[in-house]
């Protein structure tokens, strides 16, 4: 699937204040997330849209880019100023970007 005219950022290039919204499942959030994402998995998003802030950009993360690009072309078309985190979590990773996790244990993209 290719959105044309979907805005893309670079991992790197992600504010550290930015409102990063990560749409993996729980099991993926949980072995490692960035420390001030948001949580909506993605096929709860449609049902949890009144969490997204509307006055703000939306940094919207996956593992890859795929479910996130979906996501983010989906809050575009409700007025939400969204943009696709090109690369997904594995960009971040490889970025040196800083990942937690829920467990306590090493933090890590699965």
């Amino acid at each position: 699937m290719h959105f044309a005219q979907l805005p893309t950022v670079d991992a790197a290039a992600v504010p550290s204040d930015g409102y990063l919204l990560d749409v993996r499942e729980p099991d993926e959030w949980a072995a490692g997330h960035a420390e001030e994402a948001v949580h909506i998995p993605m096929g709860e998003v449609v049902a949890r849209i009144a969490e997204v802030p509307a006055g703000r950009t939306v940094h919207v993360v996956c593992r890859v880019g795929g479910r996130s690009a979906q996501v983010a072309q989906y809050l575009i078309a409700q007025g939400v100023d969204a943009v696709n985190v090109d690369g997904g979590m594995l960009a971040w990773e490889a970025a040196g970007r800083p990942l937690v996790s829920e467990h306590g244990g090493p933090a890590g993209v699965v």
